[in-house]
């Protein structure tokens, strides 16, 4: 039975000018808990069923890269018991949901500090992304202890090694080539970045890559977020206008009109 959200995507389908790359701030797992007197730990678990919908219905419009702002550089300051509970709530997710991910046809990759993830984690994490690397589908990139400007910073070094050790000329370096030196320069830069829970800020999030992308905020909290939620996020950016700095289509003609 088709249903209103499958019509709403088989029409966005349809429609040129589909963002390449969806970027979210998953924001509001907190509130989400307080506000049924429930840990904290409850609203991160509510929320994989927003990342499952969120997934699948990327998938469907065809959008080709989703980066997912997991688990920040930030986030390791919480609460011991809190970080501990997440990591195993990663481990199990990344379990779980292989299979659907591989049925799918979705590639899984990652992006931070991902040393400073538990061996267990990690271990999995990886074993998950290489069993996933033949797909052809969609990329998934989860953002793990992940902060924009410790990646900035570690380009900066990494560029400033090649400098000193001769191999590269620091007079040519510009933006294309300092964006080699980031986590994963094969990852484009996001054209939507969606932002639950109303809150109106980055989060040190992809700082280098959201030069120009259109950003959509929702008061809705992480776990509520649903098909219709994103749906809405993609047609708002459908209707925008994206000049990347330059000068909006019609103006030039229109400011000689009014002389």
């Amino acid at each position: 039975m088709t249903t209103e959200i499958d019509r709403a995507i088989a029409s966005l389908v349809r429609r040129p000018g589909l963002p390449r790359h969806i970027a979210v701030i998953m924001d509001g797992n907190g509130r989400w808990a307080r506000q049924r007197g429930l840990p904290r730990i409850a609203g991160h678990k509510a929320g994989r069923e927003s990342v499952r919908v969120t997934v699948r219905t990327c998938a469907r419009l065809g959008i080709p890269y989703l980066s997912l702002y997991t688990f920040s550089l930030e986030n390791w300051q919480r609460p011991s018991r809190e970080v501990q509970a997440l990591m195993r709530f990663l481990r199990t997710v990344l379990k779980s949901e292989y299979l659907e991910l591989r049925e799918n046809n979705i590639r899984l990759r990652a992006i931070g500090r991902l040393d400073l993830l538990p061996p267990g984690t990690r271990k999995t994490l990886e074993s998950t992304m290489e069993a996933l690397s033949t797909n052809t589908g969609m990329v998934l990139n989860l953002c793990i202890s992940y902060g924009s400007r410790t990646e900035i910073a570690d380009a900066a070094r990494s560029a400033a090694r090649e400098a000193a050790a001769g191999r590269l000329d620091p007079a040519s370096i510009d933006e294309e080539s300092f964006a080699s030196f980031l986590y994963d320069p094969d990852l484009p830069d996001p054209d939507l970045l969606i932002r639950t829970s109303g809150e109106m800020r980055i989060s040190n999030f992809m700082l280098w890559q959201i030069a120009y992308t259109e950003i959509v905020v929702t008061d809705v909290l992480w776990p509520d977020f649903r098909e219709q939620h994103l749906l809405s996020a993609v047609e708002e950016y459908l209707g925008r206008e994206r000049r990347f700095g330059g000068i909006r289509k019609g103006a030039v003609r229109g400011k000689a009109r009014g002389r």
